[in-house]
């Protein structure tokens, strides 16, 4: 296909796939209730999306211990910025655009969480506090305070076959990091192979 397809409306696209359920509409609560807060318990590992006022979108991987994400109450979360690459990508469009979107996964589980709702960036003490593991204290917090919060049905995790080992396979066919880096750089001194090594001792190693 050498031309890009047009744009469709929003008119046209209701017009074929239809109206939502009635329980797809009613599932939505704009607070964390007990069930929520179990599903939220036991995630090692929540997506979250967020935009710059310019427009530009994000969207961000955040994993640890299951229920690394704290419930500090019925309408707010905490979630813990542990050691990263230090991009602060999610963090410059917060300052510019509060609002978040997150994807809460819980392994084997089929339905995936989904929680819409503003945020803001806190080191208040207490909070970084609860947020501890491995023995390290964050030095910043996600503050999400919850607007919407609902499970997602599992069609996408089930047509994925995500929880199926015998799709592990395909991380064979795919770049490594090293691979990726290399090509970018154009460095042809240091292999792909070399990155993956360096990425393993260090970088890897410390996680928190």
């Amino acid at each position: 296909m050498s031309q890009r397809p047009e744009p469709m409306s929003l008119e046209r696209v209701r017009e074929l796939v239809g109206e939502p359920s009635e329980a797809a509409e009613a599932k939505v609560q704009d607070h964390v209730d007990r069930n929520i807060h179990r599903f939220i318990a036991h995630s090692p590992f929540v997506c979250v999306a967020t935009a710059h006022a310019d427009g530009t979108a994000d969207c961000s991987p955040r994993g640890d211990h299951p229920g690394f994400v704290k419930v500090l109450d019925s309408r707010t979360l905490a979630i813990p910025d542990r050691v990263g690459n230090n991009r602060l990508d999610t963090f410059e469009n917060l300052a510019t655009d509060p609002r978040i979107g997150l994807v809460f996964l819980v392994p084997g589980h089929h339905e995936s969480l989904r929680v819409n709702g503003t945020a803001y960036l806190s080191e208040d003490p207490d909070v970084l506090a609860r947020l501890e593991a491995e023995g390290k204290t964050p030095k910043v917090a996600i503050i999400v305070r919850v607007q919407e919060a609902y499970l997602h049905c599992g069609r996408a995790i089930l047509r994925a076959r995500l929880w199926d080992p015998d799709g592990f396979a395909l991380a064979d066919h795919v770049p490594s990091m090293g691979e990726v880096i290399a090509a970018r750089l154009g460095n042809t001194e240091t292999s792909a192979g070399a990155i993956d090594e360096a990425l393993a001792k260090s970088t890897y190693r410390n996680l928190y």
